[in-house]
């Protein structure tokens, strides 16, 4: 069985590089409010497993204000790329499993978005 092991933002949100570690699958995240507990762990539910990108499902509150593009452009960024990635490891085969999803912004355009896996 699957475990994860993992999660990485690159380029997303208030994150230039941010990396977070389970333990024995296992993730706490602590914090003030709006320190982006929240707007971590909701970009990977919609985003990393099942490629949701739709503002209700980014928004903790189901609104729908805060399209893709703002995570990867903010207010200020008139282009940029993200990358979103999760790493899970089967400890009966040994074996390492990364997710991920690059996305691409340009304001006033559609995002591009692409899936990766490394086995």
């Amino acid at each position: 069985m699957y475990k994860a092991m993992k999660l990485g933002l690159i380029n997303f949100w208030f994150y230039d590089e941010e990396e977070y570690e389970f333990y024995d699958g296992k993730l706490l995240l602590r914090g003030k409010n709006g320190s982006g507990k929240s707007v971590t762990l909701q970009s990977f539910i919609p985003l990393i497993l099942d490629g949701n990108k739709s503002p209700k499902r980014l928004d903790t509150f189901g609104g729908s204000d805060k399209h893709i593009d703002y995570y990867i452009l903010g207010d200020d960024k008139q282009e940029s790329t993200s990358y979103l990635y999760m790493e899970f490891y089967n400890d009966n085969e040994d074996k390492y499993i990364t997710i991920g999803m690059g996305l691409s912004a340009k304001r006033g355009k559609n995002v591009d978005f692409w899936g990766f896996a490394l086995i």
